[in-house]
Order: C-alpha cells, then sequence, then structure tokens
C-alpha cells in the first residue's frame, strides 16, 4: 500500500512539471493549473504519510 501511493504521489508530481515550467515562464493560466496540481500532490502526500502511520501500527501522536 505504501509504496503504490508513493508511485501515485510521484506520478503527480512529475505530471505537474510542464505546468510548472510555463508557469516559471510567465504563463497565467500554467500557473493556476499548477497550483491546482500542487494540492493534488499534498492530498497523495497525506495519503503517504496515514499509510506509513497505518503499516507501524501507530497514530500521529506516537
Amino acid at each position: 500500500m505504501i509504496m503504490e501511493a508513493y508511485e501515485k504521489l510521484l506520478e503527480l508530481a512529475n505530471a505537474a512539471r510542464d505546468d510548472m515550467q510555463k508557469s516559471a515562464d510567465g504563463n497565467k493560466a500554467a500557473g493556476t493549473r499548477a497550483r491546482k496540481s500542487m494540492q493534488e500532490v499534498r492530498e497523495q502526500a497525506k495519503v503517504v504519510r496515514d499509510a506509513i502511520l497505518q503499516a507501524r501500527g501507530g497514530s500521529e501522536g506516537d
């Protein structure tokens, strides 16, 4: 579960690469898409984090 979630995180980050570059070059529409992509990356990072916690059998307070 952890590695599958991590692989999806990497896919999302790599998919955002083109829009990130276009945004850096001043393309406002690409900036909007890049922000949306980064929100998806953030959400997937939480899934990875939760999977790691679940695998170790603990909770966030441990």
